[in-house]
């Protein structure tokens, strides 16, 4: 009996340590995995189509809703959640694993990556082509890596207002699919303009820093945006 006394602290000490480990809510899965890289290029089309090869979703191993303390929040899902755009973000690195980033013209100190509204029955990868495209004129692109959960925000009441009146759908905030893609072509390239399909919006442009991206960011973006450098950390070092 003593010695069965004596060996029962060593079991639940392992127990402890397995169900904390099984329980760590920080953890994410991995990105996830491109059979191929996916290449753009300016005599390429959109297919825009209800038909897909792949599910829209992927579905991770597993997953953990991440909660932050700060006054703007996100979080992250297997599907987009009722209620929110469908959306993608667009992390565009060049050779030198500096972050694309472009000024707003509505709102001219802040920064952000491009982005944009996913298309009835389009599928992401493709509502990334057409965005980075109608925002920044790129073309010469390939997606490297692919973000393995939506991640959401949520709007500040006062932007809430502004883009019920201009969409038309009184949206709580925006459901993003996020993309890693590296740029294949030149400076020269870009054009704030697009390519001619929409209003623009950015007025300037520059290669920058993960540390900086986040800093220039307006506020509400700041949790998201930390989550996608994180996913995408392997990547931009």
């Amino acid at each position: 009996m003593a010695s069965a006394s004596l060996c029962r602290p060593s079991i639940n000490f392992l127990l402890n340590s397995f169900i904390h480990q099984c329980y760590d809510r920080r953890r994410l899965p991995p990105l996830l995995p491109l059979s191929k890289p996916i290449y753009i290029t300016s005599g390429s089309s959109l297919k825009r189509t209800h038909q897909r090869k792949r599910p829209l979703i992927q579905k991770p191993s597993s997953f953990r809703p991440i909660t932050f303390r700060s006054a703007f929040t996100s979080s992250s899902m297997e599907s987009p959640p009722q209620g929110y755009r469908r959306n993608v973000g667009i992390c565009l690195i060049n050779s030198s694993k500096k972050i694309f980033a472009a000024s707003r013209l509505d709102i001219p100190e802040a920064w952000q990556m491009p982005q944009g509204g996913i298309d009835d029955g389009e599928d992401p990868k493709d509502a990334v082509i057409r965005e980075l495209r109608e925002e920044t004129g790129v073309s010469s692109a390939q997606i490297i890596a692919e973000a393995p959960l939506w991640l959401t925000y949520d709007f500040p009441p006062a932007v809430r207002e502004k883009l019920k009146v201009q969409w038309g759908t009184d949206w709580k905030g925006q459901a993003q699919k996020w993309f890693l893609l590296r740029f294949t072509g030149e400076d020269k390239e870009v054009n704030l303009l697009g390519d001619g399909t929409e209003k623009a919006e950015f007025g300037e442009w520059a290669w920058i820093s993960p540390e900086k991206i986040i800093e220039l960011a307006v506020d509400f973006k700041k949790p998201v945006y930390k989550e996608v450098l994180d996913a995408f950390a392997p990547h931009l070092h």
